[in-house]
């Protein structure tokens, strides 16, 4: 039996925009419903935003900016750790957010909130380590220091796959690095941000830093005026292809900062000199993870033809065991897909690889029965190029097989997409491993593991899977800009500079007021002047310091 979701807190429950520190509706007064995917059942509504709402929104984050860049880097850090402690004080509700509205597996949507956590734990470390540079002048007599600053009001847009860490994982640099932002979230899955950014405000983040607009039907015209606001400096999306490059059209007549991190189409490379195990169980964590709704799932498996048979028939065992259902149902391993289009689309390209001459394996089809969004894990063979399902992203839980016979082969085929954003590769050789890493046109390569995120490490792809990254110490890069300051005549009034007669003996430089030395030291100096006052002339005449004077290390 299905149990009804209940929140320990039912204030995380927030069905508003949320601007100026302000949870409130829309200016239209118009709502959009929310749904369970599991059951089509309605959760609740959110403000179904118009271009008005955002601009708001943005004129929020702009009035916010400069007291909240001007905290040091240490006071944003303190907020950040905070907010990551409530997030996991908080972790059983964010999970039943999680699978009311996205349908999640209770263990996925509980490892996406520990995900999602770990973004705001890894930024408020880097908040306090955003560091310039000196560098050396052509000018003996001139500096240079390099400065990083806070980009400004950034536009913030998140995809319903991962409600909590795609908010979280923009979120967090953003506010590192000392910029505002206006979060535009999916409509599919409004709750979860919400929730995750009121606990953001019971950390400590001020009003206007964070402001949240909702929208379905709207979501291009609140998209629009985001990117192409003046206000707005950066633009980071997490989406389609598609989709990001119209953002890009629009955000370039104002010269925006731009992260894209779009669609991909990862190979799933399968040497016969790996350990089997090993490749099935990266296939069900990089596949099947998320009921194969994620931009980083494996979706062209590749499997060497010495271990083709023995392969597919560990993962149509491991797929076997899989248990489809209702998210909050024990025992359930995988949940639905996000909705009935998700359902005709994973339906259309399995049905078109069968009539090509694909053959099904395990699952294959719709599932009614459990409510109007399932659809079977599935593992189709028999696949051959050109079939919609390896040239197309699947974004559902279809695990296509190949077979192949060299590296070279593999390789090329692997690289023969427009997208470049995960790959994977099983093989128990080093030499090879490091070799096909170097030859995969992919922004990220998985080596004997299916798991590719992390706080640490740096996400993002090439070609047209985006540009610019998140995670890691490079993530908080792209909310930033570099001034550079040039000092000039910084010899002016030196040691160097002076004649002759004005120069003093060392121990006339060094002598010292009397109530600066300790009294033990006083009878050995004799001296009754201050030291020289510029700084570039005492480091110069460091070398004729009396011992008493000394650096102590």
């Amino acid at each position: 039996m299905a149990i009804k979701p209940q929140l320990h807190d039912p204030s995380l429950l927030i069905g508003h925009n949320l601007i100026d520190g302000k949870w409130q509706g829309s200016v239209s007064g118009q709502t959009f419903d929310i749904l369970d995917p599991a059951t089509g059942d309605q959760i609740g509504t959110c403000p179904e935003s118009v271009a008005q709402d955002a601009e708001c929104a943005i004129a929020a984050a702009a009035a916010a900016l400069p007291a909240w860049r001007s905290k040091s880097g240490r006071d944003r850090a303190r907020i950040l750790r905070r907010w990551f402690e409530l997030v996991m004080e908080n972790e059983n509700d964010l999970t039943t957010l999680i699978i009311w509205e996205n349908g999640k597996a209770k263990a996925d949507a509980a490892g996406e909130v520990t995900f999602a956590a770990s973004f705001l734990e890894w930024f408020a470390e880097e908040a306090a380590r955003v560091y310039g540079d000196v560098i050396p002048h052509s000018n003996a007599s001139m500096r240079v220091s390099v400065l990083k600053e806070p980009i400004g009001v950034c536009g913030l847009i998140t995809p319903w796959n991962f409600p909590a860490a795609m908010a979280t994982r923009k979120l967090g640099p953003a506010l590192a690095a000392g910029c505002t932002v206006v979060l535009k979230t999916a409509g599919e899955t409004p709750f979860t941000a919400n929730a995750v950014v009121h606990l953001g405000e019971r950390a400590g983040i001020p009003k206007g830093v964070i402001n949240v607009v909702t929208a379905l039907r709207n979501t291009a015209e609140v998209g629009a005026a985001i990117c192409k606001s003046d206000t707005v400096r950066k633009i980071s999306f997490t989406g389609s292809t598609r989709v990001g490059k119209l953002l890009m059209q629009q955000s370039s007549r104002s010269l925006k900062k731009l992260s894209l991190e779009l669609g991909g189409n990862a190979p799933f490379l399968v040497f016969d000199d790996c350990d089997l195990d090993l490749a099935v169980a990266g296939v069900v964590a990089s596949k099947f993870k998320s009921s194969g709704q994620t931009c980083v799932c494996a979706n062209r498996l590749f499997v060497q033809r010495g271990v083709y048979d023995a392969f597919l028939d560990r993962l149509k065992e491991a797929v076997g065991r899989f248990r489809l259902g209702k998210g909050f149902d024990d025992g359930v391993t995988h949940g639905p897909v996000i909705s009935p289009d998700a359902v005709r689309r994973v339906s259309d390209l399995v049905d078109e690889a069968v009539r090509g001459g694909a053959k099904v394996e395990v699952g294959g089809k719709a599932r009614e029965d459990l409510g109007p969004n399932f659809f079977e894990p599935t593992v189709i063979s028999n696949i051959r190029p050109g079939m919609k399902i390896i040239t197309d992203e699947i974004f559902g839980p279809v695990a296509p097989v190949m077979v192949f016979d060299s590296e070279e082969e593999v390789v090329d085929a692997a690289n023969r997409c427009e997208v470049g954003l995960a790959s994977y590769v099983f093989t128990d050789s080093l030499d090879r491993a490091t070799r096909v890493s170097e030859l995969l046109q992919f922004g990220m390569v998985a080596l004997s593991t299916g798991v590719i995120s992390d706080a640490a490490a740096p996400f993002g792809g090439i070609k047209h899977s985006g540009m610019g990254r998140e995670g890691s110490k490079y993530g908080i890069e792209d909310y930033l800009t570099t001034r550079t300051v040039v000092l000039g005549n910084t010899n002016k009034g030196s040691y160097r500079q002076m004649p002759e007669s004005k120069l003093q003996s060392p121990e006339q430089h060094w002598s010292v007021p009397e109530q600066t030395l300790p009294t033990a030291l006083h009878p050995e100096s004799g001296l009754q002047t201050p030291p020289p006052q510029n700084p570039l002339q005492q480091s110069r005449l460091m070398e004729h310091a009396p011992p008493f004077l000394a650096p102590q290390f």
